[in-house]
Parts: C-alpha cells; structure tokens; sequence
C-alpha cells in the first residue's frame, strides 16, 4: 500500500512504515533543513512547499496518509494555544482534512502531543475526531510512551490516532501491546573517545560548579532547569523536544564516565539514537548542530511507529 507523507520533517514516520513493509511514494516537508535530511535518506518524492499551497491535484494518489501535523500549539511545552495559534499552525489539521477528503485514502495515522486530548477541555480532539468521523472514517487512538512501547529509554509520551474507512478493517486492529524494556541509556550512547570537546561543559560555563555538583550518576541523564539540575531517576532519557535546538540548555547532560569535573550534553547522533534512528540513518554535515538537535525533537519514535504499522499491517492482512 501506498503512503504520503505530510508534515513529514525528517522521515521518522515513513522510516517507520518502510520497517514494517509499506512505501511512501510522497511526502511533504516545508523546512528546508529537514528536507535535505530526508533527501539524503529516502528517494521518495518530496513536496518542499507550505502545505496552504498545495493542490490535491498535484499529489499522487495513495493508500495511507501519515501526518505528524505541528504540535507546538497543543504542546505543554509551547503556548497551548491549539486551534488559535497566532502563528496559524493549530490550523494546518484543516489542511489535513482538505486532502484526506478528496484523496480518500483507506487509512490515516496521526501523531501529536499528548495534550492533544485535553487541550481546550477536550474540544479541540473533539473538533478533530468529528472531522474525521464526517468523512466516514473509524477512529482508535491511543497514548503510547516510547519506553513501554518501543524499547527505547525515552519518556516520551504520543497520541496516536489511527483511522479506517473499512469497519471490519478497524474492527481487527488493534494498538500494540507494553513490552519489556530492554535498551539502557548507555547502549545508545557514542564512544566517550570520539566525541568532540564542544559537546563538554568547562569551567568557563557560568552554571560549571552546579552542574559539578549534581551530575555525578553515571547512569542517569540530567537537565539544567534556569536554575538548578534535574535527575531523571527513572534511568531513561526525558522527552528531547525542538526547543534543544534554540541554544539553551535543554539537551540532557551527563556524566558517564563517572569523575567530578566531566560533564556533556548528548551529541545530535545520541538524540536520533534516543529516537529509535538506526545507526546507518545520514545525518547531513551541511546542517548546523542546532538544527539536527531541533530534528531529532520534533521527530517520533521510530520502534512505536513500526510497531504501529505493523498492527495495521496484520488488521488488512486479515481482512484480505
């Protein structure tokens, strides 16, 4: 079955579905930094144009849509604004619903935030779930932390909704199941040899002596927090977020090789390593550090993701 791609950043979803055995045939990306890691990762076609500007005549005819559409107006983490973001991106679903209701794909999974669902007291998911139901599609959605879902030590909580225009299709699918945690924080690190001095704290850094003293467990990754650190206890890694690319402090520290003064924030590579990216996946030496660091947050769980499509993958494979 066929996929297109929208919102697509830098390919995680279709990486995803790729594993399991679909092909994306098209996909839509309007940074121009994320589109060049695409380019060098997948040969599908890719769309580098606003979404606003996209007639359904010009894309492809296909099967299933992927959409991770922007979240930072539903996100915790940004000004939860949803549908009434002033920069209009709580809007773009609307662009979503123009496509799928001309396109009629079978399928569609969508990924965002898990605020998602009580943003606005719960209208906004409603607003979206009666738009999909509308254009006679059968919904299931539900929230997946990457760490339970994935095999990844991540905190990384996603709704993810998935929809069919079959009932018995729908009716066969469903989400996957927890599984053991299995990957630790250190099976997805680089070798300390090799890693570049600039990715290490020095004493010149203003906060050097707190972060001294409280960065101490090998084991744990940490967060500078303005003013003091954060351990994240839990031994996985905390939710990477697009904002670690805006030159604070929020890519997770550590002390992994366990002495006082060595402290480091995780490399790019680590990030997408934390996002379930296999080793071989390009990440472009054209692109600065910040903007990969806002990549990997702004992606998804590749393992949930492929879980995922396999679920759907069985639930046709029966009806079939």
């Amino acid at each position: 079955m066929k996929c297109a791609s929208f919102f697509a950043g830098v390919g995680g979803i279709d990486l995803g579905f790729d594993q399991a055995g679909f092909k994306t045939i098209y996909a839509n990306e309007i940074d121009k930094f994320a589109v060049a890691t695409l380019r060098a990762n997948f040969n599908f076609s890719i769309d580098h144009r606003d979404i606003n500007e996209v007639k359904t005549s010009e894309i492809p005819d296909f099967d299933i849509m992927l959409a991770g559409f922007p979240c930072q107006a539903f996100s915790v983490a940004g000004y939860r604004q949803g549908f009434d973001d002033e920069k209009g991106r709580g809007n773009l679903y609307f662009e979503l619903e123009r496509i799928f209701s001309k396109k009629k794909p079978s399928i569609i999974l969508l990924e965002n935030v898990k605020n998602l669902v009580g943003h606005d007291h719960g209208n906004t998911f409603k607003v979206i779930l009666e738009s999909l139901k509308n254009h006679g599609y059968h919904i299931k959605y539900k929230v997946l932390n990457a760490s339970e879902y994935g095999n990844i030590p991540q905190n990384r909580e996603r709704i993810y909704i998935v929809c069919f225009k079959n009932i018995e299709t729908y009716n066969k699918f469903n989400f996957p199941t927890p599984i053991p945690l299995s990957t630790s924080i250190n099976d997805l690190l680089e070798d300390e040899k090799v890693i570049d001095q600039k990715y290490f704290y020095t004493e010149k850094t203003p906060f050097f002596n707190q972060l001294v003293e409280d960065i101490k467990d090998s084991k744990t990754l940490y967060q500078w927090r303005r003013q003091y650190v954060r351990a994240n206890k839990s031994n996985i890694c905390p939710t990477l977020t697009a904002n670690m690319g805006t030159g604070g402090h929020n890519v997770p520290l550590l002390n992994v090789q366990g002495k006082t003064d060595t402290i480091r924030k995780l490399t790019p590579r680590e990030c997408f390593n934390f996002q379930g990216f296999p080793k071989n996946f390009t990440l472009p030496t054209s692109i600065s550090n910040a903007n990969l660091y806002k990549q990997a947050g702004n992606s998804v769980v590749v393992p949930v993701i492929e879980r995922i499509a396999l679920a759907i993958k069985k639930a046709i494979q029966i009806e079939s």
